[in-house]
């Protein structure tokens, strides 16, 4: 069959030579001691899409070009010439290939596996810069302009719909939306896969594997996410939670030559990174977003080789003898020399009858773009009085017609930040109510109405509401360590200087040496971030904590 290619709808910018390169001769000689030269033939297919094992090309003669397959069509997405290179970011996790990749002129390539890619960008600082900066812009692209193997049916109705997006979006991975509720032809696409709108979210990938309303670990085997990672494998440091503490930790450790194996059971980022932006973080005086913040971290982490698996959780932590193993979802246990614990908090949920029936349809956790776009000339509740309820408030703020902020206490002064506290006063659109909290949800399908009360006067209003924001509290994620490590009245994970010597002894310390900083009361097990008892809840501290943690588990490596 003979394939159609017609153009991508790409909007190449002026950052075309950062994202498509031409490499000097001198830095291809030095790319060329990483791998080898082969020949390349016009019309081979030197990349398939969807393989698991993906070669890295510098093109020295002939032509290649990117094409993402379609049934009887491709979209070109990409032609290289001499001295450019083939690949994007799933080159440094090891996921499958997005795109085709095939010679349309013969010539010469060098051929570099993915260990060799890695071992380059790790020793050489020039070409590290140019090969990572291309990947990431390609990827940028990609996710612009929906260019990869997955398609996705929903609805703005739907609460599994948005999770779908925000799970593949916080994962930076490129897919097609198609709205039900706006998409006049999506009919003929679902009589061809036999779906219907009952059964949005509806993922399709690769153009041939149907799934109705999938999970995100369903979403993440599908696509391939961990498919390259042995789970078995003895490692030095098994991390639990990607949020900034835990990516910290694995750039840290990876950077110094450990085996780093993380855990994160949604998306990189954790807490932090639904957060719309992060105005007080060192070294982004315009602010970064939390989902770009642990995109980067996330790269930075997986160039050093450290690997991630995605949507899975530690069920359940091995701490009878050494190595310790950590129990990942109802799989296989991963041996472990030492173990860092950053599972972070969430969100504490009110006791709300209701409350379940509209999360993902009107109850939500985090502010990004994608929330606040259902909630365009709308009105909305942000509940809480921290940064990130400051946060979410001002960013809501600008799309919605008017944001209530809805705090407990009778001031913001001990729990946000000044300039975040003058910015919700000096904002019009946005309503402080202080001394007032939500005590009824009301709606069938989506939330419709709010009922608060002033907890002074007793007094309760009803409004007509479609959007609430809870950013109220945090409950630690330590339910699964089962008694391995002490916790205080609050489940938060105790450590260093604050175990005292009746806790150590009820807890069998074997040492003669105290715990370390940030270690528990087991020995060569760590507690960072939001889930360590007393820790601060900052961006900034996490990171702290995450790196200086290394140092420590260096030494019990070597004990």
């Amino acid at each position: 069959m003979t394939e159609t290619v017609v153009p991508a709808p790409l909007t190449l910018t002026a950052r075309i030579g950062q994202m498509f390169p031409t490499l000097t001769s001198a830095q291809i000689a030095r790319i060329a001691t990483y791998g080898h030269r082969r020949l390349v033939h016009q019309g081979e297919v030197l990349v398939e899409a969807g393989a698991e094992v993906v070669p890295f090309f510098v093109l020295t003669q002939g032509q290649i070009e990117i094409v993402r397959p379609a049934g009887a069509t491709e979209t070109l997405v990409a032609v290289h010439e001499p001295g450019q290179f083939t690949g994007e970011i799933q080159m440094l996790s090891g996921r499958r290939s997005l795109v085709r990749a095939r010679a349309s002129k013969s010539g010469e390539a060098i051929e570099l596996n993915r260990e060799r890619l890695l071992a380059l960008v790790q020793t050489d600082s020039e070409l590290s810069e140019i090969i990572m900066r291309a990947f990431i812009l390609r990827r940028v692209e990609l996710i612009a302009h929906g260019i990869g193997d997955v398609v996705l049916i929903g609805s703005t109705h739907c609460s599994g719909t948005l999770r779908a997006k925000e799970f593949l979006t916080r994962n930076g991975h490129p897919y097609t939306y198609i709205d039900l509720d706006r998409d006049t032809d999506v009919q003929d696409l679902l009589d061809r896969f036999h779906v219907s709108a009952e059964d949005v979210p509806v993922l399709i990938c690769r153009g041939d594997t149907v799934l109705r309303n999938p999970s995100n670990q369903q979403i993440a085997d599908v696509l391939g996410f961990n498919a390259a990672i042995n789970q078995t494998q003895i490692r030095d440091v098994v991390i639990v939670g990607a949020g900034p503490a835990g990516l910290a930790a694995a750039v840290y450790a990876a950077s110094e030559g450990l085996d780093v194996l993380v855990i994160e059971t949604n998306a990189p980022g954790g807490q932090a990174g639904s957060s719309s932006k992060i105005e007080n973080y060192l070294g982004f005086p315009t602010g970064i977003s939390g989902q770009a913040l642990a995109g980067r971290a996330h790269t930075q982490a997986q160039k050093f080789g450290a690997q991630v698996i995605i949507a899975q959780s530690a069920t359940r932590l091995g701490c009878e003898r050494k190595p310790y193993t950590v129990e990942i979802g109802n799989g296989p246990r991963t041996p472990a020399r030492t173990v860092i614990i950053a599972t972070g908090a969430e969100y504490r949920k009110p006791s709300l009858d209701n409350l379940t029936q509209f999360e993902g349809a009107g109850v939500y956790y985090a502010a990004t773009f994608m929330e606040a776009q259902l909630c365009v000339n709308e009105e909305a509740v942000v509940v809480g009085g921290g940064n990130s309820a400051g946060q979410a408030a001002v960013f809501l703020a600008q799309t919605a017609k008017r944001v209530y902020v809805l705090v407990r206490s009778d001031g913001l002064a001990a729990s946000m930040s000044r300039y975040l506290i003058r910015r919700l006063e000096e904002n019009p659109a946005i309503v402080l109510r202080m001394q007032t909290e939500i005590v009824a949800l009301e709606g069938s399908d989506h939330l419709q109405r709010v009922r608060w009360q002033d907890r002074r006067s007793g007094e309760i209003e009803t409004h007509d509401m479609r959007h609430i924001f809870f950013m109220t509290g945090a409950v630690p994620s330590t339910q699964w360590l089962d008694g391995c490590v002490v916790r205080d009245a609050k489940g938060f994970i105790k450590t260093g200087p604050d175990l005292s010597r009746d806790e150590l002894s009820a807890a069998h310390w074997p040492l003669t040496r105290a715990p370390h900083l940030l270690e528990t009361s087991l020995p060569g097990v760590f507690a960072i971030g939001d889930v360590r008892a007393g820790s601060i809840k900052r961006v900034a501290s996490a990171v702290g904590e995450g790196s200086v943690t290394i140092s420590f588990v260096h030494q019990v490596l070597h004990e």
